[in-house]
């Protein structure tokens, strides 16, 4: 979680001038470029309007400059967004208040408002992190950090991400509830809200917040939520999406942790 203390940026020095190069702002396939020393405001009426969502803060995010750095800033007053690199190696929840440097080349913000998820991207022309990536000399076979999910916890994780990976270039997507979602797998709602219980508790145990909550949390929050964090940390992908024609009767039996 982001800490809101430590992510306020120093005040620039009077001298300090802008940083020279633009970033632009990817959205459901319009890009929109902002200037040295202008900001960008999004939400609803935001200066890039995403959509009409009565859930969605009328502005939300922002991205604007100081010392020197681009910055992602929450300007809403309940909402949060995950942030990460390209890749999904590195996450980051923005929670209202908060602000981050845009430090990657490409940075990806995932969020939801409602049960409508939504994907956005910052393009940095002069990144400040550059990655370097180091050859693995043990053929690959380590994995560092990755959560071990059984088939039928990434059927699921699939099913309930379906509309968000099959979209191209609409922006957003309603998430299938519940009943939907087992119905697409052939599987009762019974088996499907024990497995999204799995999925739910093994994915906390790793510190993905949000995910678990007393008797009036809403289960659709969750859902919203697993999609969320899933798209954002490449948990799963459009690369994905042919489990989904898997018949329900292949989807091998396991018990305890499903």
């Amino acid at each position: 979680m982001t800490d809101v203390d430590d992510t306020v940026p120093p005040p620039s020095a009077p001298d300090a001038a802008p940083a020279g190069e633009s970033v632009t702002v990817e959205f459901a396939g319009e890009y929109v470029t902002v200037a040295p020393g202008a900001r960008l405001t999004i939400g609803r009426e935001g200066d890039l309007a995403l959509d009409d969502n009565r859930f969605l803060h009328r502005h939300f995010l922002s991205v604007e400059q100081s010392a020197g750095l681009w910055w992602l800033v929450n300007i809403g007053a309940r909402m949060s967004a995950t942030v990460t690199d390209a890749d999904g190696r590195v996450q980051a929840q923005l929670a209202p208040g908060a602000r981050l440097p845009i430090v990657f080349g490409v940075t990806t913000v995932v969020f939801s408002a409602g049960p409508t998820t939504y994907e956005l991207s910052v393009h940095a022309a002069q990144p400040a992190f550059r990655d370097t990536r180091v050859p693995l000399e043990d053929g690959g076979l380590s994995t560092i950090g990755a959560v071990p999910l059984t088939e039928s916890q990434k059927l699921l994780i699939v099913a309930l991400a379906e509309p968000v990976l099959r979209r191209d270039g609409t922006g957003m997507s309603e998430l299938p509830s519940s009943a939907a979602a087992a119905q697409r797998l052939g599987w009762t709602i019974t088996r499907f809200n024990r497995k999204l219980d799995n999925v739910c508790d093994k994915l906390d145990r790793q510190g993905v917040p949000g995910l678990r909550g007393g008797v009036s949390s809403s289960a659709t929050n969750r859902r919203v939520r697993l999609v969320e964090h899933a798209i954002a940390s490449r948990l799963v992908t459009r690369d994905d999406l042919p489990l989904l024609e898997t018949p329900a009767g292949d989807e091998p039996a396991s018990g305890g942790d499903e």
